[in-house]
C-alpha cells in the first residue's frame, strides 16, 4: 500500500511517499504555500501522480502532548485535504521530525517543479521538509507495521494509534 506523508508548513510542505508495498519512505519533494491556491493545487498534482492509498498529514504536537495554534492550522489543512481527494487522511504526531531529518540526510528524487531536487546549503541532499516527510512517514509506517492491520477506532469513529507513539485522526 502507497503512503504519501506530508510535512504541513506555512511557508513550504515536504512531500515523501513509501514504496508500493508500504515499507521503505523516500522524500519526493517541497511544495510552496499549500494553503494557497497554487500550491494546494500543485499538491493535488502530486497526489494524482503518485496515487497514494493514504496520506498522513504531520500533526506538531509540543513536547508535553499539548496542541498550540500550529496543530490546528495542520488539522484544518487535513481536512481540506480529505475533502478534494479519495484516498482517506489522517493526522500523526511529528515531533522530533525535522530535528531527526536535519541529522540523516538524504535526496530526494525531484522538487515540486518536476525537475530535480534543489541541494540544501550542505551539498547534495533533499529539502528538510520532504526529508522531515520521509521521517514522518517511516514512523508512521512503523508504528502501522507494529500495529498489524489498519488503525483501529477511537472512541468517536476516528482512528488512533496506541502507546502514545502518534495520534491519527483527521
Amino acid at each position: 500500500m502507497r503512503v504519501m506523508a506530508l510535512d504541513h508548513g506555512a511557508a513550504r510542505t515536504g512531500v515523501a511517499v513509501s514504496d508500493p508495498t508500504g515499507t521503505v519512505a523516500t522524500p519526493l519533494a517541497t511544495v510552496d504555500r499549500v494553503d494557497g491556491d497554487a500550491g494546494f493545487a500543485r499538491l493535488l498534482e502530486l497526489i494524482a501522480e503518485q496515487r497514494p492509498e493514504e496520506i498522513v498529514v504531520g500533526l506538531p504536537v509540543s513536547l508535553d502532548g499539548r496542541e498550540h495554534a500550529q496543530a490546528a492550522r495542520a488539522r484544518a489543512f487535513a481536512r481540506r485535504l480529505a475533502a478534494a481527494v479519495s484516498a482517506p487522511v489522517t493526522t500523526y504526531d511529528e515531533r522530533f521530525t525535522t530535528k531527526l531529518a536535519a541529522q540523516r540526510g538524504g535526496r530526494a528524487p525531484e522538487d515540486a517543479r518536476g525537475g530535480r531536487a534543489p541541494e540544501d546549503a550542505r551539498g547534495g541532499r533533499a529539502p528538510e521538509d520532504a526529508r522531515a516527510a520521509a521521517v514522518l512517514l517511516e514512523d508512521y509506517l512503523r508504528a502501522r507495521a507494529a500495529r498489524s492491520g489498519p488503525p483501529a477506532s477511537a472512541p468517536g469513529g476516528e482512528p488512533s494509534a496506541p502507546g502514545g507513539e502518534g495520534q491519527t485522526d483527521a
